[in-house]
């Protein structure tokens, strides 16, 4: 505990420094310690950015704006269509870099009509051992990823989170809905509201973490192996391949490998 305890020291300081801050705010683990941390030190002067675009779910909407209204914390809503992104529909190996590249731009501009200089996200030492081309594009624009900086893991984060008691301690992973699809594929609105679908009837069946991968009109659905079984019960396993039929999957499967995070860029490291 003393080493999270000077890493969290450590962030507290970084923080101070900056005297203002616009946090991009998702409402996963990351980000919600870092904007509690960052309204915990500069109070009124640390405020959410959250952006309301298609690939980001509407339940991750909704506990964004419970958390910001539980915590009295400003959140401004940023209005942004992905599909006006050059780019970002046609689904390239670098969609996340023209993505993040075009959206923190555009976080970065209302942070400074507020005449906040510094914005932040949320990425730890642990987002550096992937393929992650949004991090080329969050450099490029000077964003701070203070989190990073203080040298702590998802694991500190998770611990730190716990202490504080937030509602996110325990919470799975989760990602923009765009990296569900292989790449390559084309994104389409009707296919990321089938994705979004699709997850939340995960959820609501208790799943903890998972992914439905989207490959044409087939769903791969990646679970840790410890829910294999709960799946594939005979009820389980016709209720999910008829939703998800209903949803417009010709086919359903599951990954005998389980959850893996970054599984779409297994043919990337083949190249």
């Amino acid at each position: 505990m003393e080493e999270l305890d000077i890493k969290r020291k450590k962030l507290d300081e970084i923080l101070k420094d900056l005297g203002s801050v616009a946090v991009a705010f998702s409402s996963g683990v990351d980000s919600t310690f870092l904007l509690k941390a960052a309204h915990d030190v500069l109070g009124d002067n640390a405020v959410a950015l959250t952006l309301n675009t298609v690939s980001f779910p509407e339940r991750e909407m909704k506990e964004s704006e419970d958390f910001c209204k539980k915590e009295g914390i400003k959140q401004i809503m940023i209005e942004a269509d992905a599909f006006s992104i050059p780019g970002f529909a046609d689904n390239p190996p670098d969609r996340c870099y023209i993505c993040k590249r075009a959206l923190f731009s555009k976080m970065k501009e209302t942070a400074a009509a507020m005449g906040i200089t510094c914005v932040a996200e949320g990425s730890n030492l642990d987002d550096m051992g992937d393929y992650r081309p949004g991090m080329k594009a969050i450099a490029e624009l000077g964003i701070l990823s203070p989190l990073r900086e203080a040298g702590m893991t998802k694991a500190d984060i998770r611990a730190l989170s716990k202490e504080l008691e937030l509602p996110t301690w325990d919470k799975p992973s989760f990602a923009c809905l765009a990296t569900r699809f292989v790449y390559g594929e084309k994104i389409t609105e009707e296919k990321l509201n089938m994705v979004e679908k699709a997850e939340q009837l995960l959820m609501n069946l208790g799943f903890g973490q998972f992914r439905v991968r989207i490959h044409g009109m087939i769903a791969r659905i990646e679970i840790r192996p410890s829910e294999f079984e709960k799946l594939l019960s005979p009820d389980a396993a016709s209720s999910i391949n008829a939703e998800f039929r209903k949803l417009g999957f010709e086919y359903v499967t599951l990954d005998l490998g389980g959850y893996v995070m970054g599984s779409m860029n297994r043919p990337l490291d083949l190249k």
